[in-house]
């Protein structure tokens, strides 16, 4: 291709960018998306209308340093392009590994197999011991989800046990005492152990519905570590495109609406919590963190593109305000800066309004009414 070429196809893709309507009012969340509870979910028509505008080189792949629920690595499979996904939550992981991997065709016989297990099993049940258990589930919900562990646990397939953990954390919220997975209160509920078994079941045949049919066009995997700690032992290839939503400063907490299905499923949310960048709890302890603090973390994260992407690679961010103690926090300008800092050029800065029914936990703390589009692009070695 020409220069002339070159240029014009850059020129088309910014203003195919200017023009996208990034409110997506119309949204409507697909199966694959919606198969199992996420706060403050990436809508999946914002990696798509990327991924179908912006170029993405051979050989490179598209990257989510904080893919949550998987989305980005979900469409980009959809698209045909590789992809790798890095959380620090091993939930978001598990949730990501399981909607990018096929579903393994005994799937649902072992599934089967499980169900008859728990339901046949008679004496007494070991219970883990997890802090506050009785406060927020009933002795029998513990009974049946510790059996049911247990059961998953027997099998030898990894994709398949994967997959049965996955369809356990997306009624556990449910069974539990805690009024859903965007309030933290406890009331109580009504359900017992074998209601527990009759939801599990009902997750398995929801996750094989959402997955029939989809067949990935593209490889995809899946990292849990801290985003802060990437290097190039990381990735096989140079990364073409970032789409991601970093954790804004003070509003959400993922540890902490996971933190039992952490606990359940072997992993420690309190490791979880210290390392979480925004984290409401950094921002209320003595020598608090500050807007300082994500700074340097994004920083952090643009040395790490700046030695992972390809010359002329693009990175999306999408992000909204914070509020700290009382003083609106701009985190658009933090990323913009920080990329700006790192070899990194600003393309595009927008708005998006976000629907109210999208709208998740903290909004009182966060203000989060609207979010920022950030497209940046590394520059080549001559500058440009």
């Amino acid at each position: 291709m020409d220069l002339f070429s070159e240029v014009k196809d850059l020129v088309q893709g910014y203003e195919a960018l200017r023009n996208i309507n990034w409110n997506f009012q119309e949204s409507v969340s697909d199966k694959i998306h919606s198969i199992h509870p996420y706060p403050a979910k990436f809508i999946s028509d914002i990696p798509r209308a990327v991924l179908q505008t912006l170029p993405i080189p051979k050989d490179t792949i598209v990257l989510d340093p904080f893919c949550g629920s998987g989305v980005t690595l979900v469409e980009a499979q959809r698209a045909g392009f590789e992809s790798v996904g890095v959380d620090l939550n091993p939930i978001a992981c598990l949730l990501s590994r399981v909607k990018v991997n096929k579903l393994d065709k005994g799937f649902l016989q072992s599934a089967k197999e499980v169900i008859s297990r728990c339901l046949a099993h008679e004496g007494v049940v070991a219970v883990p011991l997890i802090p506050n258990l009785n406060h927020w589930f009933r002795g029998d919900v513990q009974e049946a989800i510790t059996i049911i562990i247990k059961e998953i646990d027997r099998l030898e397939n990894q994709n398949i046990q994967d997959a049965l953990r996955f369809c356990l954390s997306s009624i556990i919220v449910k069974v539990s005492n805690q009024e859903s997975d965007t309030r933290y209160a406890a009331i109580e509920k009504a359900y017992g152990k074998s209601d527990v078994f009759d939801l599990f079941d009902k997750a398995v045949k929801k996750l094989a519905k959402a997955k029939k049919g989809l067949n990935p066009l593209a490889k995809s995997s899946v990292l849990n570590k801290n985003s802060l700690t990437l290097n190039t032992n990381d990735f096989g290839k140079k990364v073409g495109l970032v789409i991601t939503s970093p954790p804004y400063p003070n509003a959400y907490e993922y540890w902490l609406y996971h933190k039992y299905r952490m606990w359940w499923l072997g992993y420690d949310p309190i490791d979880v919590k210290e390392q979480e960048i925004g984290a409401r709890a950094h921002y209320f302890k003595k020598n608090h963190q500050t807007e300082h603090d994500f700074i340097r973390q994004m920083n952090q994260l643009f040395a790490s593109l700046q030695e992972n992407m390809i010359e002329g690679g693009y990175a999306v961010f999408v992000i909204g305000r914070s509020k700290i103690h009382g003083r609106i926090i701009e985190n658009h300008k933090i990323v913009k800066e920080a990329g700006e800092n790192n070899g990194f050029d600003e393309v595009l800065t927008t708005t998006r309004v976000i629907k109210a029914s999208r709208k998740s936990f903290n909004l009182s703390h966060a203000r989060i009414k609207e979010e920022y589009i950030v497209v940046l692009k590394k520059r080549g070695s001559n500058g440009e």
